[in-house]
């Protein structure tokens, strides 16, 4: 269970570095482009907080457990980029963006998976 809690941490964490630095460095017109209409519903601060927040999230799924400093930070992390998640959704659900409430809910669930699996299955000491 170990292996795979690992393999989804870093699975998540790469997804959301990518994103979140893409958010926090882009233009917000090349943002539009890419990542859709949703966009224009934030300001650029709004999209550039949402950036740092998932990169600040991919760093604590792997640094904290690898560190041993603070693993709690971990599934906390987790639970984060699950709030995300469903933010996501709404917002998706609320422009009609149905198609992209699919990849929402994949994400949401790994997310849950290390949550779950870092508080309960293997608890992270410390």
């Amino acid at each position: 269970m170990n292996i795979a809690l690992w393999i989804v941490q870093i699975l998540l964490a790469l997804l959301f570095l990518m994103a979140g630095f893409m958010k926090a460095s882009q233009p917000i017109e090349k943002l539009a482009e890419r990542m859709g209409g949703w966009v224009k519903d934030f300001s650029p601060m709004q999209i550039r907080i949402i950036g740092i927040l998932e990169v600040l999230a991919g760093i604590g799924l792997i640094l904290p457990m690898l560190t041993n400093i603070l693993p709690i930070l971990t599934p906390l992390a987790a639970v984060g980029l699950i709030l995300t998640m469903i933010g996501a959704m709404i917002t998706h659900a609320r422009r009609s963006e149905y198609s992209n409430i699919g990849g929402n809910a994949v994400l949401l669930l790994l997310a849950l998976f290390v949550a779950y699996g870092r508080f309960v299955l293997l608890p992270v000491q410390g």
